[in-house]
Formats: C-alpha cells, structure tokens, sequence
C-alpha cells in the first residue's frame, strides 16, 4: 500500500509543527506506541493541543 502523505496531512489534528511523521501515520503510530502514547488523530483537538498523548490520558476520555 503506498501512503498517500498528503491525504493524510489534510485529516492529521497535529499541532507539533515540527513534526517530521506528519501525514506519514504508521511512523507515527510506531513513534507514539515505542514511548507508550498514542497520536494525536485519536484526541479531540482540545486534548491534542496540552500534548499529553498518554494512553492514560485516553482511556479518561472514555471512561463511564
């Protein structure tokens, strides 16, 4: 499958703007999960931008 980057920059929430994986999503996806985060497409935008990625963080979204 070829990544189509700049599809995916269209839809990335990310605020990092120095990012270098920006709209390349399973570098992202790996980079995130190696530091036990998640990226930043599965945050609302106003989680994303505190930059707390933490799955911690994530599951407090959702959690009933």
């Amino acid at each position: 499958m070829e990544c189509n980057i700049s599809a995916n920059k269209a839809r990335c929430n990310c605020t990092y703007e120095p990012c270098e994986r920006k709209g390349r999503c399973c570098e992202c996806i790996a980079y995130h999960l190696g530091s036990n985060e998640l990226p930043a497409c599965v945050f609302p935008r106003d989680v994303e931008k505190t930059y707390d990625r933490s799955m911690a963080r994530f599951a407090a979204l959702f959690k009933r």
